[in-house]
């Protein structure tokens, strides 16, 4: 019942999202644009920054139920796993351990000397989910912008530890614009889609976090003013998208356009029609599952690019 609990407490299916994620970057898009030019220790160091961003991302879901007991009682009592299962002294011991544990194997996977700014982003991940916990979420925007930045650096942190600015400069210029520009992509896309998808659930708690004074987004502008909010990113996103998919038709790549115009823009789309009459906590809730949908059609469309790099 415990190992069940703890499972459920670090929120397993975010983190093999996260796996998932680096995965289909790694094996997607990284190693067909350079083929058989790979690092001999290229897979050890991909395996050991998986598992850095898997264990800090469950340590930071451990501190965040931790100083979040007050308001699951209202909002989610039925998910409630810290004073229920797990005791509150040990949630704060394996948040340590599991951050601690993330920041070490990141200082192993790369060289922490020629590749320091690694090591250090991770620890200010730490920091920033920590402070997340105690302050940020409470805030209007900053506690939203801050997740999506994290979801982002899920992808960045395997680009970053490829990249070479001797090459960028040099015989590998191509390859590594290459990379840059797929970087950049998913990133921006799963910046901009957690910002939406935050945003709902910031109005899908708005009950127990105006209880406890919490001042985010729906409680300082209101709901409408949050809907607003939304629709702007959706729309820009599809705009973004739209564009992406003009240059992808100039080379040929129709069953990627497919795939993002029919799994990713129309949901989107759909995603937007619904959002405008929803006004229940449960309409939030189906609006936030939608929106995590998107997510993993997104990152799962790295794999038609598999055939074409």
């Amino acid at each position: 019942m415990k190992i069940a609990a703890f499972f459920r407490l670090v929120r397993y299916p975010n983190l093999i999202f996260i796996a998932l994620t680096q995965a289909m970057f790694q094996y997607c898009i990284y190693d067909p644009i350079y083929g058989g030019q790979v690092p001999r220790n290229d897979l050890f160091q991909f395996i050991l920054l998986v598992l850095a961003s898997v264990f800090i991302a469950a340590g930071g879901n451990i501190i965040n139920d931790y100083f979040d007991m007050n308001i699951d009682r209202i909002n989610k009592p039925q998910k409630m796993i810290i004073g229920k299962y797990i005791n509150r002294r040990w949630a704060l011991v394996w948040h340590l351990l599991l951050s601690v544990l993330g920041i070490v194997l990141t200082a192993i996977a790369v060289n922490p000397f020629s590749r320091w700014y690694l090591v250090v982003a991770n620890i200010l991940c730490v920091l920033l989910l920590w402070f997340y916990s105690v302050k940020f979420k409470k805030e209007i925007l900053i506690g939203n912008i801050v997740i999506s930045l994290l979801t982002a650096w899920t992808i960045m942190i395997i680009f970053l530890s490829k990249f070479s600015f001797s090459d960028a400069f040099g015989n590998g210029q191509v390859n590594q614009l290459k990379l840059f520009r797929f970087a950049v992509l998913y990133a921006g896309f799963a910046f901009m889609i957690s910002l939406v998808r935050e945003a709902i659930k910031d109005m899908e708690d708005i009950a127990g976090d105006q209880k406890y004074g919490c001042n985010t987004m729906p409680i300082a502008w209101g709901v409408n003013a949050t809907k607003v909010y939304i629709a702007v990113w959706l729309t820009l996103l599809m705009a973004l998208l739209l564009v992406v998919q003009f240059y992808i038709l100039q080379l040929g790549w129709w069953p990627g356009v497919v795939y993002c115009v029919a799994l990713i823009i129309i949901p989107a789309a759909y995603l937007f029609r619904k959002l405008i009459p929803a006004h229940t906590p449960e309409a939030y809730h189906y609006l936030s599952s939608v929106t995590k949908g998107i997510m993993l059609t997104g990152i799962l469309s790295m794999g038609i690019f598999y055939f074409y790099l």
